[in-house]
């Protein structure tokens, strides 16, 4: 399963209201890191598909969920597991530890 977009509207349902944990990559299109990570992040959508959900939040068109949160650096993951964060990850990082991250996280 590819990595999904969500929104500021979209956030309860996708991510609050997920039945297995949702890691959210909070970005934007001006950000270098953050399209660095992009490919690696839907590879490992893929890979880790049955255990977690990758969603991508554009911070630049959705900014009220990334100011609840406090969203103050980019890239910045956050692992939700029953609608609570639980997790995060600031910075961009090679694909083998950015898994290693998620799956010591699940």
């Amino acid at each position: 399963m590819a990595t999904i977009a969500v929104t500021d509207a979209s956030f309860e349902q996708d991510v609050l209201k997920s039945d297995k944990p949702v890691l959210v990559d909070f970005w934007a299109d001006w950000c270098g890191p953050c399209k660095m990570i992009g490919p690696a992040l839907e590879e490992i959508s893929e890979e880790l598909s049955e255990q977690v959900t990758i969603a991508k939040m554009d911070i630049m068109a959705n900014t009220g969920i990334p100011a609840e949160i406090g969203v103050k650096s980019i890239p910045l993951m956050v692992l939700f597991k029953d609608g609570k964060p639980v997790a995060q990850k600031l910075g961009a990082a090679p694909k083998s530890a950015l898994k290693g991250w998620i799956e010591g996280e699940l």
